[in-house]
């Protein structure tokens, strides 16, 4: 009896904690929510000179966007009824204000604001608190010791093994030069930008595009690479995935901590093995006596003024960011490139006679002639405004900012940059859905505003490797121009999705055929 009644008392005790934690963890909830009511009604004062359009009172706009294909041009849409900028909600208490006009992107990106602590978090764990998305002095001590990887000593000899790459990816290509079907080229460049920045950044052989197992859907850095960047994508439209927690707890979460792991090895190795090269040189100096410099040895090697360098934290969110931007954005351009031409035969033509006469008889590209090709560079720069590999950007302002016409937003609002958007605002661009590369003669872009023309951002957080970028998108289409001939697949349109980078949720595909030089 006395048993029992202990046991009964044990029961009711229990009871009256998981009671009491049911009310708290409701009291808990219910102020939540009532924090970001207030939260969202303060942001919907502090927006109502920028009008937006209708919007779900759950959902925001994010059912508006169906993930088709049309998305992009849902928001160009948008910009013709809401000029220079206008109010996006992600679900019911996360507001942006979207900007799509150079007059408005010029005030952004003059400022040193740092990204947003939204969409860039997500990105965190995968590349860590590097470049793209650190802020304040660490951002600009981190900038200041990473430039000089970019200088033009250090670029040049990038040119012969950028060129390397592309014969391999170009050899591969002959079986599909001989077939009238399609292929899918983007899983090709991807895999190709990772051999070349393999070489060119971290002096790295690994054979990626040869060695069995090598396609890009088999390379398991290139897969865990496609799957984070769904995977942001996903956390970020989906609301309940904002809470660390759940999103943690969920089947996505398990997936990105997994292809998180996958990059990070990689990278991790990379590190190990040039750290045990140079375990006996402390100093670039004697390093470049006996090689050429690149990227991880200038990372390894890099000294403030108070002698310090990088921590090997630093280092590898550097390396994770350097991987990802280096090899990702670059193959969506060269990708959007190589379609553009083929699909506008009579650029591509133009193209390739430059291309030709610039390399008297050569196959491959050297430094001296990326500068005797400004057809190509136009065209490039053409499908870069078409198709901007970074098709958006955030930033959250730390201070009220105004605009050239007067109106102003507060601190701690979340200002959206649409590069898509200005790239293909018809009060900037005449006829802008159409390619033509006339529009970067200079006589013409002069007429422009500077910031009319972002696919590497602008001002001082501006991509950093825009030179190695444009230099590689040179190298790769001149020597794919002077070996095939590229057409269209008509019943293959692409259709452009961002993913961190603007990727075809159908692949992107071509036709090739090889050039016939005989008269």
């Amino acid at each position: 009896m006395e048993l029992f009644e202990t046991l009964k008392k044990v029961t009711l005790d229990s009871y009256r904690i998981h009671h009491l934690v049911a009310i708290f963890s409701l009291v808990y909830v219910i102020l939540k929510i009532s924090k970001l009511i207030v939260k969202r009604n303060e942001w919907i004062r502090a927006l109502e000179t920028f009008p937006g359009p209708p919007k779900h009172w759950l959902f925001g706009h994010v059912r508006e966007f169906k993930q088709d294909g049309n998305d992009m041009y849902k928001v160009v849409k948008w910009g013709e009824s809401y000029p220079l900028a206008f109010q996006m909600w992600f679900g019911p208490f996360v507001s942006i204000l979207n900007i799509h006009h150079p007059d408005y992107v010029k005030t952004i990106l003059a400022s040193t604001e740092p990204k947003d602590d939204l969409s860039y978090r997500f990105l965190i764990p995968w590349i860590g608190d590097g470049l793209l998305v650190s802020e304040g002095q660490k951002w600009f001590r981190h900038r200041r010791l990473l430039t000089p990887g970019f200088h033009y000593d250090v670029l040049k000899p990038y040119v012969k093994m950028m060129s390397d790459s592309a014969k391999t990816m170009l050899d591969k290509w002959e079986t599909h030069s001989k077939s009238d079907e399609s292929f899918e080229l983007f899983e090709h460049v991807s895999l190709m930008t990772l051999d070349s920045i393999m070489k060119c950044a971290f002096s790295s052989n690994t054979n990626c595009q040869t060695v069995r197992g090598g396609e890009s859907g088999t390379n398991s850095y290139i897969k865990a690479v496609y799957e984070l960047s769904d995977l942001v994508n996903v956390r970020f439209r989906t609301f309940p995935y904002h809470s660390e927690w759940i999103f943690q707890l969920s089947p996505h979460g398990y997936k990105y901590r997994k292809a998180c792991n996958v990059a990070h090895s990689h990278t991790e190795e990379i590190i190990r093995k040039r750290k045990e090269a140079l375990k006996d040189e402390k100093e670039l100096g004697r390093i470049q006596a006996k090689r050429n410099l690149d990227f991880l040895d200038i990372l390894l090697c890099a000294r403030d003024e108070d002698q310090q360098g990088l921590s090997d934290e630093a280092i590898r969110a550097e390396v994770d960011t350097f991987m990802f931007e280096g090899h990702d954005t670059t193959a969506s351009g060269i990708s959007w490139t190589l379609y553009s031409l083929a699909c506008n035969p009579e650029h591509q033509q133009i193209c390739r006679d430059e291309v030709i006469s610039a390399l008297e008889g050569r196959d491959t590209m050297e430094w001296e002639d990326l500068s005797k090709i400004p057809y190509t560079t136009m065209c490039i720069k053409e499908s870069l405004r078409l198709y901007p590999p970074v098709p958006g950007m955030s930033r959250k302002i730390t201070k009220p900012m105004t605009f050239f016409d007067g109106r102003t937003v507060p601190e701690g609002c979340l200002v959206g940059t649409s590069i898509f958007g200005i790239h293909r605002n018809a009060t900037v661009w005449e006829n802008p859905n159409a390619f033509d590369p006339l529009r970067f003669l200079p006589k013409n872009s002069a007429k422009r505003s500077p910031h009319a023309f972002v696919p590497f951002s602008a001002g001082p957080r501006n991509c950093i490797g825009q030179n190695f970028a444009m230099n590689e998108m040179k190298v790769v289409v001149a020597q794919t121009l002077k070996r095939y001939h590229l057409t269209e697949d008509p019943m293959k349109k692409p259709k452009m999705i961002p993913r961190l980078v603007l990727r075809s949720l159908n692949g992107i595909h071509v036709k090739i055929k090889p050039v016939d030089l005989e008269p």
